[in-house]
């Protein structure tokens, strides 16, 4: 098999299995595992797909630059939104972490809720403009241009003297073993510090978040309330998070 048709194969395990466990294709390809994470190197290179101890999972499309992310799933961020929005009670101190999801969770909000809000996205904040019961809290610190959020020793220098009732977590990966990742360590410093200040922490994981998994990882899914979703109940993951213990609010 020469190493284009094997890397056809691959991506064609990926798409139908979820995962590829390197030393299982290598029986079947009687190749090398050396061969195998070679392949596998080659396509994680490629964006194609994410490496992790054994093999290779779906790589998350959620790891967009923030203006190719806005046209990932909207509907199925919309469906999260709305019910994650149902979390924000009158009176509550929340945070809300940057990415496209949240920023929907934003006009999901009813226009009277009198709330306060903290966040290091000035994406979040210009969006709560318009929501003159919602005093809102900024965060500073290095923009990172990716997500458009601050991040860096200062805002988790920040993030450190709040606290809040609940924080609604973006991450681009929710996968049963690997937990909780995003693409960035720093971001992913920054996403811990502002969970560690809030009593609950709520996931959002629309759809193309769910099963992937990307490089750093944010927390275990033990760290966290629960996990906003509306992947179906029967799909492999949600089912592997529910045995696990997950608590799954379903959207």
């Amino acid at each position: 098999m020469l190493a284009a048709e094997r890397r056809d194969f691959l991506l064609e395990r990926l798409a139908r299995d979820g995962k590829i466990v390197a030393k299982d294709v290598a029986a079947q390809l009687h190749l090398s595992e050396d061969s195998v994470r070679r392949d596998l190197r080659d396509l994680a290179a490629a964006g194609l797909c994410q490496r992790v101890y054994g093999g290779a999972l779906p790589v998350s499309p959620a790891m967009a630059d923030y203006a190719t992310r806005t046209t990932v799933e909207p509907g199925s961020k919309s469906r999260v939104a709305a019910r994650a929005a149902q979390l924000v009670r009158p009176g509550a101190t929340v945070i809300l972490d940057g990415g496209t999801t949240t920023l929907a969770v934003v006009g999901a909000l009813p226009s009277d809720l009198q709330c306060t809000v903290i966040t290091h996205s000035p994406t979040i904040a210009v969006a709560l403009l318009e929501r003159p019961a919602v005093d809102v809290f900024l965060l500073g610190g290095r923009l990172f241009r990716h997500s458009a959020v601050a991040c860096g020793a200062v805002a988790v220098e920040a993030a450190q003297e709040v606290s809040a009732d609940l924080f609604l977590l973006g991450v681009t990966g929710v996968h049963p073993e690997h937990g909780l990742t995003t693409g960035d360590p720093e971001e992913a410093a920054m996403k811990r510090a502002l969970a560690a200040r809030a009593a609950d922490t709520y996931v959002l994981a629309s759809a193309e978040k769910v099963g992937a998994v990307s490089p750093y990882r944010v927390l275990p899914l033990t760290d966290v309330a629960g996990v906003v979703t509306d992947t179906a109940s029967d799909n492999p993951t949600v089912r592997s998070l529910r045995d696990l213990g997950a608590r799954l609010l379903h959207a």
